[in-house]
């Protein structure tokens, strides 16, 4: 297939590679002179403006950082979508609000182009390593159609129904994950109390049914929560607000999640660490 691609970054990199590993043919959209020699000596087709990135693309994939990222790149007269040829697909995986999923497939369908809602869950380790978790939100047809392209890189591939609920269920885990984070903030506080250091709880707590996923990624690294925060707190507060305002647009109640994640222990010590070491 002959693939467009936006958003060749710590993410999408790594994607790509795999998808051209596995003998597609890729634009990759670059608009700075160093991404550009990356490009060429990649061997990879550049171009510096969406419509030529994806005019004869089967398929596109967008992977950028931003909700407003997103919409600038996919809708308008100068978007991916105006651009595209009918019957492509588009292949969105930024974490962005369930609204703009459901623009995006509004817009295609006025020209022929189907709209897979493909939220992640992991890093570029597991994009490497092929394991990627992806929640599409999309008609069963066009999740077929594209499905061996996101096995190059994605495993589990979980549908979860219509376009926008890839984003929803991206969204609620993304809250639950930093709030669970929240909570081994305070439990390693109270530990401390205790006279437990981090280390011995961590390392112990793992193997109890007090574990979590959360508290497994800060006992796998160094450097304990403070570490994660100052490595991952721009991403992880990009998700809390988009979430707090979803969940406000929908008249939603947060509930014991919202409490947590505007407790000290998330909001000092997990989102505004990484702002302030910057």
């Amino acid at each position: 297939m002959r693939i467009g691609f936006i958003g060749p970054g710590r993410m999408g990199r790594p994607m790509l590679e795999h998808l051209t590993a596995a003998g597609h043919e890729a634009t990759v959209l670059v608009r700075r002179p160093q991404a550009r020699a990356a490009a060429e000596a990649a061997g990879l087709d550049w171009a510096d403006t969406v419509a030529a990135t994806v005019r004869d693309a089967d398929v596109v994939f967008v992977v950028v950082l931003t909700d407003e990222q997103v919409r600038s790149v996919c809708l308008g007269p100068d978007g991916a979508i105006e651009a595209m040829k009918p019957a492509a697909t588009l292949v969105q995986h930024t974490t962005s609000d369930p609204a703009t999923a459901r623009l995006l497939a509004d817009a295609g369908v006025h020209r022929g182009i189907k709209v897979v809602d493909a939220a992640l869950s992991g890093g570029p380790h597991d994009v490497v390593a092929g394991r990627l978790t992806l929640w599409v939100g999309a008609d069963e047809t066009a999740l077929d159609e594209v499905r061996p392209l996101l096995e190059t890189y994605a495993s589990p591939i979980l549908p979860v129904g219509p376009v926008g609920n890839g984003q929803r269920v991206k969204l609620v885990n993304n809250a639950l994950f930093v709030a669970q984070l929240g909570l081994v903030v305070d439990a390693v506080r109270l530990a401390d109390s205790l006279g437990l250091p981090e280390q011995t709880l961590l390392a112990a707590v793992r193997h109890g049914s007090g574990t979590s996923r959360a508290l497994g990624v800060v006992a796998h690294g160094e450097g304990g929560v403070q570490a994660l925060a100052d490595r991952l707190g721009d991403l992880m507060r990009k998700d809390v607000t988009v979430v707090r305002e979803v969940a406000r647009n929908a008249g939603a109640d947060l509930g014991i999640i919202g409490t947590v994640l505007s407790s000290d222990a998330v909001e000092k010590t997990v989102l505004d660490r990484a702002r302030t070491v910057r």
